[in-house]
């Protein structure tokens, strides 16, 4: 008997400590398989995967971000309403691709034009992203990937929004917290437990305050916050977020991953209007790797790749280290490389670097 009790504290201790590692839960059977999710300027759309599942599924991921044809990428945030009939054939392309491989695909919805005020009216809005969420979850994908990047409208810079000299922060952060409960119950309606992924989470205002959240005010996604609050009021069942944080994507210092980790689960706390609990229930924490990051400046060297930012070890360090400290997911960006094309081929892409990558993820098995 005392032999067992002393297995059955050995072990309990042991979970305790694994479960205070970053990315790690307290049991093995608990923790969800690594996922790498392929990202960049070759994303899909709905007719491309249909014809090239086959070759796409000989890559090292998992899944990939993808956009339907028509209005529903890049002006679903504004007046205009997608009409359904947009999108039922990208839905018949989604069912009548057969996916084996690739399990963890999601329909790419950004916040463009974002030609409104928080105040106007946002049924429209509403309305397009019910609708790209059905499209999501008729087409078996994961979810979403909702991409906040301001490319267009700034609809989280407080400065830049349309009342700021009449209405005070607190009045607009309200009501982008309502909005974004609005969006979260839109998705959620056209896709009841949905993974929403986001590029950065709370992450990224909290950099840009600097660690202040006074500062938030003058932060360029500064009211991202508040909207996330609302979104993280809205989740239910099964509904994840998952913080990608793109912050990452040129660490070749591969111990800035565990502090990045602890600033998503911990350091973004003040950040955070809603409830502490019920955002590490919601949350998954991610990272962005950039394989070709700063190619503008470095160049993207397909022969001499020493010369790239990152080399072909240099990004499997990158990568297994971020798959061995998120949760869950692990995205992979790239701009002058193609994983596939038209051609059926990957472009300017270095068989060194999908080895690499390759034994990243297997590392992780």
């Amino acid at each position: 008997m005392q032999i067992f009790r002393t297995r059955y504290w050995s072990m309990f201790l042991l979970a305790i400590l694994i479960a205070s590692v970053p990315g790690q839960s307290g049991f093995a059977a608990d923790k969800p398989a690594k996922k790498l999710i392929e990202f960049g300027w070759d994303e899909p759309d709905t007719t491309f995967m249909r014809a090239h599942v086959a070759e796409m599924e000989q890559t090292p991921f998992d899944g990939t971000v993808f956009h339907v044809k028509g209005d529903a990428q890049w002006k679903a945030w504004g007046t205009i309403v997608v009409p359904e009939a947009e999108t039922r054939a990208a839905v018949e392309d989604l069912k009548a691709t057969p996916f084996k491989k690739f399990t963890h695909n999601f329909l790419r919805l950004n916040t463009a034009p974002a030609k409104l005020d928080w105040f106007d009216d946002h049924s429209a809005v509403m309305n397009n992203v019910k609708l790209v969420a059905r499209v999501a979850r008729e087409g078996g994908c994961k979810g979403i990937l909702f991409d906040t990047e301001q490319y267009e409208g700034q609809l989280f810079d407080y400065a830049k929004q349309r009342d700021q000299k009449t209405k005070s922060w607190d009045e607009y952060a309200a009501q982008v917290r309502k909005r974004g409960r609005e969006v979260m119950e839109a998705f959620q309606e056209g896709y009841p437990d949905l993974t929403i992924f986001l590029t950065f989470g709370y992450s990224l205002p909290r950099e840009e305050a600097g660690g202040d959240r006074a500062k938030l005010a003058k932060a360029h996604y500064g009211l991202l916050a508040p909207f996330l609050d609302g979104m993280v009021d809205a989740a239910k069942g099964k509904t994840r977020i998952v913080d990608g944080y793109e912050l990452s994507y040129g660490y070749k210092d591969v111990a800035r991953f565990a502090p990045a980790y602890e600033a998503m689960k911990t350091g973004v706390l003040p950040f955070i209007g809603a409830d502490a609990k019920r955002y590490h229930e919601v949350f998954s924490f991610g990272f962005g790797v950039w394989m070709d990051h700063d190619w503008r400046k470095k160049g993207w060297d397909v022969e001499d790749v020493s010369k790239n930012f990152y080399t072909p070890e240099a990004f499997e360090k990158t990568a297994g280290t971020a798959l061995k400290t998120a949760d869950e997911y692990v995205w992979i960006y790239t701009e002058t490389p193609r994983w596939w094309s038209a051609e059926g081929k990957a472009l300017k892409l270095p068989a060194a670097y999908d080895a690499a990558l390759r034994r990243a993820r297997d590392g992780q098995q």
